[in-house]
């Protein structure tokens, strides 16, 4: 299963056809941090890094990004860390999310396989960390 003629569509629709590709959905190490953390920890929004104008674009972007994870589990927890800030995205968020966009454009026909003459088991890992949340200092897991 893939979703080939959605992420190219994706991609191409992102303005990101030409882009050079990147290995890894996210920057490593990368912070992200929402607007009340930056006002009541960082005395303010850090310089460049400002509300965006339009935040449907960003949220819309990352709809997409979410809709394609059901073939693209490697996408899974960068999206999902990038979409507890749509409330109020920053134009960190939005680079964050082009990011991915040129993560898909290394391989677009990237998906699940599953044969048919095979067990079907299904194996999953897990890992976390320790307080790595800025906000909470909470695991993620």
């Amino acid at each position: 299963m893939s979703q080939r003629k959605y992420a190219l569509e994706l991609i191409s629709k992102s303005g990101l056809g030409g882009a050079k590709p990147t290995c890894t959905p996210l920057e490593m190490n990368q912070k992200l941090t929402s607007i009340q953390y930056d006002e009541h920890i960082n005395n303010g929004i850090p310089e460049g890094d400002t509300i965006l104008a339009d935040i449907t674009k960003c949220q819309r972007l990352v709809g997409k990004l979410l809709y394609i994870t059901m073939t693209r589990p490697d996408l899974a927890f960068s999206v999902q860390v990038l979409s507890q800030f749509m409330h109020c995205p920053k134009k960190s968020h939005m680079e964050a999310a082009l990011r991915m966009v040129r993560y898909i454009n290394e391989a677009p026909g990237l998906g699940l396989l599953m044969p048919a003459n095979d067990t079907n088991k299904l194996t999953a890992y897990c890992d976390s960390n320790w307080g790595a949340c800025v906000v909470t200092r909470r695991s993620v897991t």
